[in-house]
């Protein structure tokens, strides 16, 4: 039986996008096709890389990549994760996408020293833990 695929959506497919992508991978990676890209790659943020290995999950690996046509429509779930790719996501051609918006803030905004920036992105970073979670045991 084919896995439900969940595209994780995002600006640059840089912080929120990947962390969302490494906890569903964690979590709910036996239960899902798990993918994401951003309305633009602007590569992983090494910050991002940094506090999910915090976390225990390796998103080294991962790549930054531009939405791909094929993969959103024949996606089960279309999540994006920031404003901006809700307002902009391509138009989805498939009637039966269940397409939701978790919204987050920028961790790679953050501004002060560096460890009020690591804990911006930490922030951000448990914020989409519990709601990964919450999609794995509720469905939605």
């Amino acid at each position: 039986m084919e896995k439900p695929l969940v595209y994780f959506l995002c600006t640059g497919n840089s912080c929120r996008s990947q962390m969302a992508d490494g906890f569903l991978n964690a979590i709910g990676g036996p239960l899902y096709e798990v993918k994401s890209a951003g309305l633009e790659a602007h590569g992983l943020n090494p910050r991002a890389v940094k506090v999910m290995a915090e976390s225990g999950v390796d998103i080294s690996s991962n790549t930054s990549n531009i939405i791909d046509p094929e993969t959103l429509n024949r996606a089960t779930y279309v999540i994006t994760l920031c404003g901006h790719a809700d307002e902009h996501c391509p138009v989805i051609s498939n009637p039966n996408v269940i397409k939701w918006h978790w919204g987050f803030d920028d961790p790679a905004k953050a501004t002060g020293s560096e460890e009020e920036i690591m804990d911006q992105f930490r922030a951000v970073r448990d914020a989409i833990k519990s709601r990964v979670e919450q999609f794995v045991q509720e469905g939605k």
